[in-house]
C-alpha cells in the first residue's frame, strides 16, 4: 500500500496500548499470506531475544532485539506503528504452513496489501 490502511494501523495500536496478543490477523504481503496473532513489539523483542540467546551460534545478536530501558516514563503519546510484530505466525505455501509450529515475523504495515481478521489453520483431509 502506498498509504497505509488506516484501520490496520488502528488495530495495532490497540495491540500496543492494550499489551495484548490476542489479535489474530491473516496479511498478503508481496504475494505471501502471513497469518497468526499480533504481539506488541516489546514481547515480540523479548521473545526473538529468547530464542537467540539459546543458540550457540546466534547468541550474540540477542542485545539488539532487548527493550532499552534508559529509566524515563513511557510516552503520553506512543508513536503510530509503522510494524506489525507477528507470533506463533505462519507463511501459508499450497496445504501446509510454515514453519508448522509457528515463527516470529515483523511486517512493515505499508508493504501489506490485503488483510483480514483471524488466521488459518489447515486440518488433515
Amino acid at each position: 500500500m502506498s498509504k497505509p490502511d488506516d484501520l490496520l494501523v488502528a488495530i495495532a495500536a490497540a495491540v500496543e496500548s492494550q499489551q495484548t496478543n490476542q489479535m489474530s490477523l491473516t496479511v498478503l504481503v508481496d504475494g505471501a499470506v502471513i497469518t497468526g496473532r499480533l504481539a506488541p513489539e516489546s514481547a515480540w523483542r523479548r521473545r526473538v531475544a529468547e530464542v537467540l540467546a539459546d543458540s550457540d551460534r546466534l547468541g550474540t545478536f540477542a542485545s539488539l532485539f532487548m527493550d532499552a530501558d534508559d529509566g524515563h516514563p513511557a510516552p503520553k503519546d506512543p508513536p503510530t506503528p509503522s510494524y506489525l510484530h507477528f507470533h506463533v505466525a505462519r507463511i501459508l505455501q499450497g496445504t501446509v504452513g510454515i514453519p508448522e509450529t509457528g515463527g516470529m515475523y515483523r511486517i512493515a504495515i505499508k508493504d501489506v496489501s490485503a488483510w483480514t481478521m483471524g488466521d488459518f489453520s489447515y486440518s488433515e483431509p
